[in-house]
């Protein structure tokens, strides 16, 4: 049975994620990402390649079974410029538990995603805007207003069951540089099936729906990424390239660090 201060966290993140969705709701709010990973074919041997992620996803049965019950990880909030004169373009950045491969050669996917993150964003007039938010899929994006972000920011993101199998969930985000800070504990059913730390084109709702157009960005390193309390020791096998409409690859990850527990990421690049 559930304890009674994890029964009260439930009911206080419910509450808080009720009263979120109103407020964003009458503010005219639209989310623009929150999708799971779109696979596309592999262009050559250990290569995952989609058509709106790009960075790292370490899945249940590439990994003999192992389920997934914490996930952290650090990275700069890159700087965007516009890529396409004249042409809004956005871009996220995050860490997140489903949504991705679940095996190495991501012929399986998964449908639930809990993440937390930055957007870097440009307009058509080239103006840079950021933010950050959480999300759980299938519900909106919520932005959190309570933090500034900026380009260059040190962000450090996690996302923790209470118990494992309990299904509450504590989301934190801090702004190391600004030393600004958010946490959330809410309810979900997660599968525990995938981990990622990705860099995506967000889904786009409304009169343009479809993935946003990728904009310019310095390449952000994201770093000190952890599974279940330990270092994520990724693999090359993990990594997904982003791919446009023709199948070209316009945003990679690099090889992971010394570490095995970060990496860059390069957009407008084949390789990084």
């Amino acid at each position: 049975m559930r304890s009674l201060a994890t029964r009260a966290a439930v009911l206080a993140g419910a509450l808080a994620l009720a009263a979120l969705l109103a407020a964003q709701a009458s503010a005219g709010v639209r989310p623009s990402h929150g999708q799971v990973l779109k696979i596309a074919p592999g262009a050559s041997l250990n290569t995952n390649q989609s058509s709106n992620w790009f960075g790292y996803n370490q899945g249940s049965l590439e990994l003999g079974g192992k389920l997934f019950n914490s996930i952290a990880g650090d990275w700069t909030v890159p700087a965007p410029t516009q890529h396409s004169a004249g042409q809004e373009e956005f871009s996220s950045d995050w860490i997140g538990i489903g949504g991705g491969c679940v095996d190495a050669g991501c012929t399986v996917g998964d449908n639930t995603l809990i993440q937390t993150g930055t957007e870097q964003d440009v307009d058509a007039a080239g103006n840079a805007s950021f933010s950050a938010w959480w999300e759980i899929i299938p519900g909106p994006s919520l932005t959190i207003t309570s933090m500034t972000v900026g380009a260059g920011d040190h962000m450090h993101a996690s996302i923790t069951e209470a118990v494992a199998g309990s299904n509450v969930w504590t989301i934190t985000l801090q702004d190391v540089t600004r030393n600004e800070s958010f946490t959330t504990t809410v309810p979900y059913s997660s599968s525990h099936l995938t981990a990622e730390w990705i860099e995506e084109t967000p889904l786009l709702l409304g009169t343009n729906a479809g993935f946003a157009a990728l904009p310019n960005l310095t390449n952000p390193a994201f770093d000190l990424a952890k599974v279940n309390g330990a270092s994520a020791n990724l693999n090359a096998s993990e990594e997904i390239q982003l791919i446009d409409s023709n199948g070209n690859v316009i945003g990679a990850p690099s090889a992971p660090d010394a570490q095995r527990d970060g990496f860059a990421v390069c957009a407008w690049a084949t390789s990084c």
